[in-house]
């Protein structure tokens, strides 16, 4: 047997088309770990991260033109290219007629008389450079998205196993740096030394990443149970998800620990459709009992630092008590916004002197808000068709039967619901690491509206 030549034949690949998108979307994900853990001040790595997603992006791309992905994803793509798009035209010079005229820019044009410069064009965003670098670290999850659309689901599974193993590196190094006592092992300078944080900068960030592979670990390991009698997977699965509740004890974010109950059951109710929607099996029970038995650890060994998290001493939670004052601010920029990373300098210019302390408010810790107020009507009709579509293809692939392609797209639905609940209170999609990974679900559960011979197309038959 030999391998057939690159061509298209009935919209399939070669072997090593398909391998390169593969690896091209393997390094990106590496490079997303390792370097894209922090959304500031580290904005070397951020762009290599970038640069490393731009072969990503160009082969996964040639991809899915051969395979006309355009025309079979058209909602998702277009929802990628609107988000893609608002940043450009955010950065599109204005005459001095109509951006004066925008709500919200009375005081630029008030400081620019008193200096007595000249009113020139300037676009909409109050902060360009700002704006133009996150249009930037939009590369890297558009790539992790076409990828994912591109490659076949043999490849996939590779993919969310190699995240489910980088995760578990993730927890490694952040017991290693608890262990070590001091600030040798963190990779961010934005970190502060005694919190658990592996390959990131903040606590949150990482159990959002330990929360997104509970459900990919459950459905993998129960669809074992599908398959052949063997259960080891099963008990692999199990172990993992034990481990991941331990340290999401350990790790001690509120969210996460808040988070893990519906993520759990969400979980388990995958991982029994996984299984064929029979009878509860004592093996299928033992990831429950392993989930069980990783809080019964945290509750003995951890229950009082976790509970200290959550005693404030009665002292005000400072984004709670900021985000009446960015609503009010979103409201003077609507219906544009006032540009895509203005807030730390919008913020500024509004927070209430009773406010002000030695704290650093660098983020609306509230995704929708920040979205609100940096983009207006637009940002938000984008996402109210994200929310429609995720709507959409969640009750599709819940409503399929196990399959591997169901499987993955049930555990991505969970998954992406994790971020986007998360995002109420705090930031996790402006990290690069998450947003990769992100992107990466969105294209998992897309495949949700497509048919099963679709999804699972035998490898054999792309041989000559």
């Amino acid at each position: 047997m030999v391998r057939s030549s690159p061509v298209r034949r009935h919209g399939r690949f070669s072997e090593s088309q398909w391998d390169s998108v593969a690896i091209a979307a393997l390094v990106l994900l590496a490079f997303a770990f390792l370097l894209g853990g922090a959304s500031r001040q580290h904005e070397l790595r951020l762009a290599l991260v970038e640069v490393a997603a731009l072969p990503c992006l160009v082969i996964a791309a040639l991809a899915a033109l051969r395979q006309d992905v355009g025309g079979r994803h058209g909602f998702a793509l277009t929802i990628l290219l609107a988000t893609a798009s608002l940043p450009l035209l955010q950065l599109i010079p204005l005459p001095p007629a109509i951006w004066t005229a925008l709500p919200g820019r009375a005081e630029p044009a008030l400081a620019l008389d008193l200096a007595g410069i000249t009113r020139q064009w300037v676009p909409l965003s109050l902060t360009p450079d700002r704006t133009w670098r996150s249009f930037l670290a939009l590369i890297p999850p558009a790539a992790g998205l076409l990828a994912a659309l591109a490659l076949d689901w043999n490849m996939r599974r590779r993919l969310v196993l190699a995240l489910l193993g980088l995760t578990l590196l993730a927890v490694v190094l952040g017991a290693a740096q608890l262990a070590s006592g001091g600030d040798r092992l963190y990779p961010w300078r934005t970190t502060g030394a005694g919190s658990v944080v592996g390959f990131f900068a903040n606590r949150n960030h990482l159990a959002t990443l330990c929360l997104i592979s509970i459900p990919f670990a459950a459905v993998l390991g129960a669809a074992s149970l599908r398959r052949t009698s063997n259960s080891a997977s099963l008990w692999y699965s199990a172990l993992f998800i034990g481990l991941i509740v331990v340290a999401l004890g350990v790790i001690r974010s509120r969210a996460g620990i808040i988070l893990v109950w519906p993520v759990l059951g969400a979980s388990l109710l995958a991982a029994w459709i996984a299984a064929g929607r029979g009878r509860l099996s004592l093996r299928l029970l033992g990831v429950a009992a392993a989930a069980t038995a990783g809080m019964i650890a945290v509750g003995v060994f951890a229950l009082d630092p976790i509970i200290a998290r959550f005693d404030r001493d009665g002292a005000p939670e400072g984004r709670f008590e900021n985000w009446p004052v960015v609503a009010e601010a979103a409201n003077t920029y609507l219906p544009v916004g006032s540009g895509i990373g203005s807030f730390d300098t919008v913020y500024r210019s509004v927070e209430p002197l009773e406010r002000l302390d030695a704290t650093y408010f660098n983020q609306a810790h509230n995704e929708y808000l920040e979205t609100w107020l940096e983009t207006g009507w637009f940002g938000i009709a984008i996402l109210v068709a994200f929310l429609i579509w995720y709507g959409r293809r969640s009750w599709t692939a819940w409503r399929a039967r196990p399959s591997t392609p169901r499987d993955l797209q049930r555990g991505a639905s969970i998954a992406i619901g994790v971020v986007l609940l998360h995002s109420v209170a705090d930031y996790p999609i402006r990290t690069e690491t998450i947003a990769v990974i992100f992107a990466i679900c969105c294209g998992l559960l897309e495949l949700a509206g497509r048919p099963e011979s679709e999804l699972s197309p035998n490898r054999a038959s792309r041989r000559a």
